[in-house]
């Protein structure tokens, strides 16, 4: 018999139900008798003893649902290894429990903070195999998280939507897309929308170059301009700043985000009509699309045979289009960032598309 407790942590996305779906059905379909503990709102759920037994029904019809059936939430590795206002040792509850309910391993889904403290569990002696969620596509070691296509995909409806009224109305949008650290979604779907600009963290903007790219689309006949900007994109100025800096001056900021604050300084130096659109948490909300289905699918089976071969410490990752399993120490910690001088970068700006670099 074997024991196998699953758990998924931080922001939720549109593919972790496929993914835990073909973790289950590839054990369940083993030779061995298997038994699945759900812990519940994630690393919490695994802290404080909050699970149940699922049965094969519970994966049952869950492939084309969005979120988590498990539930989710946010444990910051940074603070894992401190005590809470409750006095509880988090590492050692979470110990306690695997003990405690005689697991073989730990099935962990969730985006870069979740697999810090999966490779902390693992080198604490746990039998852990961990799959790469998030719609930021920046995990290290694996080209593709699921969850990245369904945000693309809302993201880029969005984009698409706005191109209607921004061309009736002879208007400057804004589309703000998810993204604190990296572009991978910004860029994509900006590309996708046919944005005109885009902006993304890795890639600092100076403002008098996008307001220039706008006045030079107006005067060539262009009634309408979209930018698609990342939540954490950043300007020059403030690029240069060190990170206490930078912090202070986002505590001073007048406006919600970094879009409302472009839109106020393109109103002043163009003197066009800027309005600002903000997705947010649709883009992590809804179905899965088609290709994380299959891709979850996958992941979640390759995993679910690394359990039965006995075969532990790793994430289930995807490079040059085959499922590969990573070291959980090579993954842990590490960011995968949009290089400035990627491909598809270059080819954007060869469609004419401005970084504001």
């Amino acid at each position: 018999m074997k024991r196998i407790g699953m758990l998924t942590s931080g922001g939720d996305c549109q593919a972790l139900n496929p993914a835990m779906r073909g973790v289950a059905k590839t054990l369940f379909n083993g030779k061995e008798p298997v038994e699945i503990y759900g812990f519940l709102d994630g690393y919490q759920g695994l802290i404080y003893g909050r699970f149940r037994l699922l049965t094969y029904g519970d994966f049952t019809g869950i492939l084309t649902k969005g979120g988590t059936f498990l539930g989710s939430s946010r444990t910051p590795f940074k603070t894992i290894q401190i005590p809470g206002p409750d006095g509880v040792d988090k590492v050692a509850a979470m110990k306690q429990t695997y003990y405690k309910l005689q697991l073989d391993c730990l099935v962990i889904l969730g985006g870069n903070g979740t697999h810090k403290t999966a490779n902390l569990l693992r080198q604490e002696g746990l039998n852990v195999v961990t799959l790469p969620k998030t719609i930021d596509n920046d995990l290290w070691g694996t080209d593709m998280t699921f969850g990245f296509q369904s945000a693309v995909d809302v993201a880029t409806d969005a984009i698409d939507r706005i191109h209607t009224t921004a061309a009736s109305h002879g208007r400057v949008f804004i589309v703000e897309v998810m993204g604190h650290k990296v572009g991978w979604l910004t860029l994509n779907a900006g590309m996708a929308g046919g944005a005109d600009i885009i902006l993304i963290p890795e890639i600092p903007y100076d403002i008098n170059k996008i307001a220039k790219k706008i006045r030079e689309r107006h005067d060539s006949g262009g009634r309408f301009t979209i930018l698609a900007v990342a939540e954490g994109a950043i300007s020059k100025e403030d690029a240069a700043l060190s990170k206490k800096e930078y912090k202070k001056k986002l505590e001073k900021r007048r406006v919600p985000s970094v879009s409302y604050e472009i839109a106020e300084a393109l109103r002043e130096k163009s003197g066009f009509d800027v309005r600002v659109t903000v997705p947010g948490h649709t883009q992590r909300g809804g179905a899965p699309c088609p290709y994380d289905r299959v891709f979850a699918s996958r992941l979640g089976s390759e995993a679910g045979e690394l359990i039965l071969k006995g075969e532990y410490g790793f994430m289930v990752g995807y490079k040059n289009r085959e499922i590969v399993k990573v070291p959980l120490e090579d993954v842990a910690g590490k960011l995968k960032a949009v290089d400035p001088d990627a491909s598809i970068v270059k080819e954007a700006k060869l469609l004419g598309i401005s970084f504001g670099d």
